[in-house]
């Protein structure tokens, strides 16, 4: 099974006058970061490159990502859509970690915490400073950032397939708790 995992950035957010809530067309992608397990090897595509990107969410069996149901297969899936790719993400087997967890515990949680309470690392940054560095033309720094998220997630995705669980910290104590999941 050739799974991918991923992360998109993009240029703007829901929040920008010019966009408004869940209008995904509006929405630009800046980059897109994968990591792809046949190869154990970790890419990134600039907003020019959606193409070349398409071809290897194409041959993926398996999507995996972080709140990726919610945002970024949809953002994604229009802009496929846009460039005639001829592929539906949405018909692609998905792990969006986040929608485990909210699953199982009724919450969410952010990436970094996650990974804080998993790997003892969190994120590098935070999404809307991922704009900026495009807004900047910071380009190298956002192709890190996006890469960093991607590899968070793998990283993250494989403490999922091998154990069955995440350390989740309380919201209101900080304390740990074992968050068991069932079959994936």
């Amino acid at each position: 099974m050739k799974t991918l995992v991923f992360d998109i950035e993009t240029a703007n957010f829901f929040t920008d006058p010019d966009v408004g809530w869940n209008n995904f067309a509006r929405l630009k992608i800046s980059g897109v970061g994968i990591y792809e397990y046949e190869t154990d090897k970790y890419s990134y595509f600039n907003e020019n490159e959606l193409v070349l990107a398409a071809e290897h969410f194409n041959r993926a069996d398996t999507l995996v990502g972080f709140s990726s149901n919610r945002y970024d297969i949809p953002v994604l899936n229009y802009h496929f859509n846009r460039l005639k790719v001829g592929l539906d993400l949405f018909g692609k087997e998905r792990v969006d970690l986040l929608d485990k967890i909210e699953f199982v515990t009724g919450r969410r949680i952010s990436l970094s915490r996650l990974a804080e309470a998993n790997l003892g690392e969190a994120k590098t940054g935070h999404g809307s400073e991922a704009i900026k560095m495009y807004d900047e033309r910071r380009f190298e720094e956002l192709k890190e950032y996006c890469l960093k998220d991607v590899e968070l997630t793998k990283r993250l995705y494989d403490i999922y397939r091998e154990k069955g669980a995440f350390l989740i910290p309380d919201r209101e104590t900080g304390e740990m708790k074992e968050v068991r999941f069932g079959k994936s």
